[in-house]
């Protein structure tokens, strides 16, 4: 059983009341996701909160709103951004992401979507919520974070490749456009089994930037560039 909840060096997360526990996927997207110095960031479905804490740690000048549409989860991450160093700074706002204005532009926003088909449903709706597209479709997330996004903001995604290539065939009928892609494997002899792309307002002329990241080497041990990535977050890193 996973534990109710994971310790991180600067915050702890309970996570007992959340369909989704907390992942590599989760902690990738919040440590690569970058900004030269946001002031707004925002988090689309928060989950636990993870994401949006780690942010909060990497970038002390920034006010970070999260958004949770399961009204346990949203209480539970409300719950973890007080007891956290940075609860000055954040704001859990408990609604769908189609039901949210603002009154400010964000510079930088954050997703770890749903991405399954209503087909393969689970007999937990709690769980669906969090897993599958039909409470948040890729042309919804996408309209709503463009007209969120600032005009030099970046919008960050973690999707498995099949699904991020679905949503990059969409994003430019919003006039977004990719401009940096993460390609993680587990080891390097393993496929590809996570992308995380970020995109912005701004259509680059070159080629999008392609890296490839490697979380273990093939005796099992983290790589190195996993290791100084977790460095400041988890414990014994």
């Amino acid at each position: 059983m996973a534990n109710s909840w994971f310790q991180f060096q600067q915050f702890r997360v309970q996570q007992d009341r959340c369909a989704m526990k907390i992942s590599t996927d989760a902690v990738l997207l919040g440590s690569l996701a970058q900004h030269p110095s946001p002031k707004q960031i925002l988090d689309i479905g928060t989950g636990t909160g993870v994401i949006a804490l780690m942010l909060a740690q990497r970038f002390p000048e920034a006010q970070v709103t999260a958004l949770e549409i399961d009204p346990e989860a949203a209480a539970q991450a409300t719950e973890n951004f007080k007891e956290s160093p940075f609860a000055e700074r954040m704001h859990l706002i408990p609604t769908a992401l189609q039901d949210f204005s603002a009154d400010v532009s964000f510079d930088l926003i954050v997703s770890n979507p749903p991405y399954f088909p209503d087909h393969l449903k689970s007999s937990d709706p709690k769980r669906n919520l969090a897993l599958h597209t039909d409470g948040l479709p890729f042309e919804t997330l996408l309209s709503q974070a463009c007209q969120l996004l600032a005009p030099s903001g970046q919008f960050w995604v973690i999707l498995p490749p099949r699904q991020m290539g679905d949503f990059c065939k969409l994003v430019e009928e919003v006039l977004l456009f990719p401009n940096f892609k993460i390609q993680v494997q587990d080891a390097a002899s393993k496929p590809v089994h996570r992308e995380i792309v970020s995109f912005s307002k701004t259509k680059n002329l070159p080629p999008i930037q392609t890296r490839g990241y490697s979380l273990k080497n093939e005796d099992g041990t983290y790589t190195e560039d996993y290791r100084q990535l977790i460095s400041g977050f988890l414990l014994g890193f």
